[in-house]
């Protein structure tokens, strides 16, 4: 059995050092804080996945249970690791971040309750954009240059050139599913 099966729904993204930490150093202690606290909060940034215009929508219509794939890459990012201090699902109640969890140089956060190093490939070409604006179209041609994340659904709608992708690292997605954050 294969982790993507038709219908899945996929939140991808590409992942490496974030806030001058290692990629390697961010798992270990994401694992420790979805231990010690039940969930952990993934940060990142970009519009693509906003957790109120496109993440939580996403989870309202998704007909599985989100699964982050991730795709490890090289990367640089060198912001501040600030803490995040507070989160929120709308934008207007805002609430602090369990002592427990650090969220370092995210504007966003997907909440998570797994994180598993896997060894699975996906063909972009077998998803489409399943939600906002780009509803629809295909994830090869979606996810390229700039774009480095997406909310997918495995569609097996063929017709385009393959373009696979490794994951190694997928984690569940728990509500509230993506969070707003702030220092």
């Amino acid at each position: 059995m294969t982790l993507f099966e038709q219908g899945s729904s996929i939140l991808y993204m590409k992942v490496g050092t974030h806030a001058q930490e290692s990629l390697t150093d961010i798992i270990e202690r994401k694992r420790r804080e979805i231990q010690e606290e039940g969930f952990a909060m993934w940060g990142y940034g970009g519009n693509t996945c906003h957790p109120i215009t496109m993440v939580q929508p996403f989870a309202k219509t998704a007909s599985s249970p989100i699964v982050l794939c991730m795709q490890p890459m090289q990367s640089k990012h060198f912001a501040e690791p600030v803490r995040a201090e507070e989160y929120s699902e709308d934008g207007r109640l805002w609430k602090p971040v369990p002592s427990g969890i650090d969220v370092l140089g995210s504007r966003y956060a997907l909440c998570i309750d797994s994180l598993e190093q896997v060894d699975e490939t996906l063909n972009l070409a077998d998803t489409q954009v399943a939600v906002g604006r780009s509803r629809g179209r295909n994830g090869r041609d979606y996810v390229q240059g700039r774009v480095d994340k997406a909310c997918l659904e495995l569609s097996n709608i063929g017709g385009a050139e393959a373009k696979e992708v490794h994951i190694g690292l997928t984690a569940n997605i728990v509500a509230p599913h993506a969070v707003l954050l702030r220092n």
